[in-house]
């Protein structure tokens, strides 16, 4: 069995008509929290084997942040985990007995999520560096994986309602 890590990136600046979506940064607050997000899943021994971050600034801070902690040895690209993105092609990625994480935004990681433990759309919500952990199961003869629900957590959860 493998393991999959979504981690939604940290608090990023406002929407603004002055600056591009995919320039949006993390926030002083949305580092310092994403950092104790990271490190509290350090310490529940959540590493993980390869860190796949959508390209948009905000998750790929949330990427360095993770691999800076220690979460994962680096961060790779994927334009599937931008908005709107193809995320499926990722999942071939992680192997029996590893665990893969993938950076990315709302809605597209609960989308995955819900696809994956046969769950209706939206019914698994990640707040802002806030994570989910899934076992993943690949059936012979199956284009996809199914998944099993194992930890769903905001960050006011994983740090004691800080």
């Amino acid at each position: 069995m493998a393991e999959l890590l979504l981690l939604r990136h940290g608090i990023a600046e406002e929407r603004s008509p002055e600056r591009h979506d995919a320039e949006r940064s993390l926030t002083p607050e949305g580092r310092v929290r994403t950092q104790a997000v990271l490190a509290q899943l350090l310490r529940l021994d959540l590493g993980c084997t390869a860190l796949f971050s959508s390209p948009l600034r905000r998750a790929r801070q949330t990427a360095e942040l993770a691999c800076a902690a220690g979460l994962a040895p680096a961060v790779q690209l994927a334009e599937g985990l931008a908005p709107g993105g193809d995320p499926w092609p990722l999942l071939r990625a992680v192997a029996a007995g590893q665990r893969l994480a993938l950076v990315g935004h709302e809605p597209d990681l609960g989308l995955l999520a819900a696809a994956l433990i046969g769950a209706e759309p939206g019914r698994v919500p990640l707040k802002k560096a806030g994570v989910a952990l899934l076992h993943l199961d690949f059936p012979p003869g199956s284009a996809r994986p199914r998944g099993q629900l194992r930890l769903l957590m905001g960050p006011r959860q994983l740090l004691g309602g800080s």
